[in-house]
C-alpha cells in the first residue's frame, strides 16, 4: 500500500467527494511524479511527501466540489467543457481536476517549458487524454475556455488581465486564494464581476483558503 494512501482517503472522506480506486491510484501516482522531478527540477518548494498531500493534493482537491457546483448552475454539468489552468506549475490544481473530472479538457499553462514537459510526462504517465501541458504566456491564447483557473499564480488583477482573451464569454475566472483578498478584489477593473468568494476548508492545513469566482461584466 502506498505510504499516504489512508491519508488520502481520509482526505477524501471529509471533502465528501467521492472517487473511484483508478482516481486515487492516478492520485497517488501523481503525487510520486512530483516528488520524483522535484529532486531533479524543483518544480516545488514542498519536499516531505506528507506536506505535499495536505499543501498540494488536498488543497487542490477542495477546489473539485465547488468546480462542479458552479459549472452545474452554468448548465454544462456532465457537458464537456474547456478549463485553462494558469500558471500551473506542477499543474496544482489543473492535474488534480482532470483526474477527478474526465468530462473536463484540461490545458495547464506555464511559461516554464520544463513544467510543461511535465504535465506532459503526467498526462502519458497517468492516461490522462484530457490533459495537456502548453509552454507558453497565457497573453499568446486566445482559444476560448469555459473556466481559466490559477492558484497562487499572482494577483487578481494581473490574473484576469492577462488571461481575458482566453475566457469564454459566458465563461468564469476561479482564482484560488489564502485569506479573502478584500485589497486585491477592490483593485481589479470595472470590465471584471466579482460574483462569489467561496471559502474552503482543506484537511489537514491549518489555513485559510478561498475560492474567488469571477465573470467578465456586462456592459449596458
Amino acid at each position: 500500500m502506498h505510504p499516504l494512501d489512508k491519508g488520502l482517503r481520509d482526505g477524501l472522506q471529509k471533502l465528501a467527494l467521492s472517487l473511484d480506486e483508478t482516481q486515487i491510484a492516478r492520485l497517488l501516482g501523481y503525487l510520486d511524479l512530483i516528488q520524483k522531478w522535484t529532486k531533479v527540477y524543483n518544480l516545488t518548494a514542498v519536499r516531505d511527501p506528507a506536506e505535499m498531500l495536505t499543501h498540494h493534493l488536498l488543497d487542490s482537491l477542495a477546489v473539485i466540489a465547488p468546480l462542479r457546483r458552479q459549472l452545474e448552475s452554468m448548465g454544462l454539468g456532465g457537458k464537456p467543457v474547456r478549463l485553462l489552468d494558469v500558471g500551473s506549475g506542477a499543474g496544482l490544481p489543473g492535474v488534480v481536476i482532470a483526474i477527478c473530472c474526465p468530462d473536463i479538457t484540461v490545458h495547464c499553462v506555464d511559461t516554464v517549458a520544463k513544467k510543461a514537459a511535465f504535465i506532459q510526462q503526467v498526462a502519458v504517465s497517468l492516461k490522462l487524454p484530457n490533459l495537456r501541458g502548453i509552454h507558453a504566456r497565457v497573453e499568446s491564447l486566445t482559444e476560448p475556455y469555459d473556466v481559466v483557473s490559477s492558484r497562487a499564480f499572482a494577483s487578481l488583477v494581473d490574473f484576469v488581465t492577462w488571461s481575458e482573451k482566453a475566457l469564454a464569454g459566458q465563461g468564469v475566472w476561479m482564482g484560488m486564494k489564502g485569506k479573502h483578498p478584500a485589497d486585491e478584489m477592490a483593485a481589479l477593473p470595472s470590465s471584471v464581476k466579482v460574483f462569489h468568494v467561496e471559502q474552503l476548508d482543506v484537511p489537514g492545513l491549518g489555513a485559510e483558503r478561498c475560492i474567488v469566482w469571477m465573470r467578465k461584466a456586462v456592459v449596458a
